[in-house]
């Protein structure tokens, strides 16, 4: 598979996950937040979209890049490869922010996927609608809008951050 930071590989083929201006934004605002965290409490590592995971029951033939991931310090010690072409196992949290290209179906989709694969929490960021909904493993999801408070107490304990502070404030001047 082509080094690229926006192809992954579903099923054997190569497709190109979709972006946006805006999408691109919430990303990075989440990455910076949690490593904000990360850096005075260095219990997990963070990493952009760029990276593809590998980890997946159907096996090789399919590689995603959610926006952002979070993998816990003490996981990572167990690695063969200290530089793995494609993360071999299932990270902690991961974040999908919605596009414009997005449907409900692919986001949909796609958490199914996470779900299935164990991933244990999933947030996937709305930055129209300005809310994060919440997948932990096994429960039903929980809507958090802007005035909400969104934590990873299992992951991240005391991590605590404004759904708002996530979001752009042209996002919300945009969907008005």
């Amino acid at each position: 598979m082509p080094n690229n930071s926006t192809l992954e590989l579903i099923d054997g083929k190569i497709v190109d996950k979709s972006s946006s201006l805006l999408s691109s934004e919430v990303e990075g605002m989440f990455a910076a937040r949690i490593r904000d965290y990360t850096s005075a409490n260095p219990v997990a590592k963070v990493f952009p979209g760029s990276l593809g995971y590998q980890c997946f029951p159907s096996g090789k033939d399919r590689i995603l890049k959610p926006d952002v991931t979070v993998v816990l310090t003490d996981r990572m010690r167990h690695f063969n490869d200290d530089d793995p072409d494609f993360m071999p196992i299932v990270p902690d949290l991961a974040v999908e922010v919605v596009s414009f290209q997005d449907t409900f179906f692919s986001i949909t989709d796609r958490v199914i996927e996470y779900q299935h694969a164990g991933f244990p929490l999933i947030w996937v960021a709305d930055p129209m609608a300005r809310t994060v909904t919440v997948y932990l493993h096994g429960g039903r999801p929980v809507i958090f809008t802007a005035d909400d408070d969104l934590r990873a107490e299992s992951l991240l304990l005391g991590f605590r951050c404004k759904v708002a502070d996530f979001f752009p404030v042209s996002a919300k001047l945009s969907s008005l």
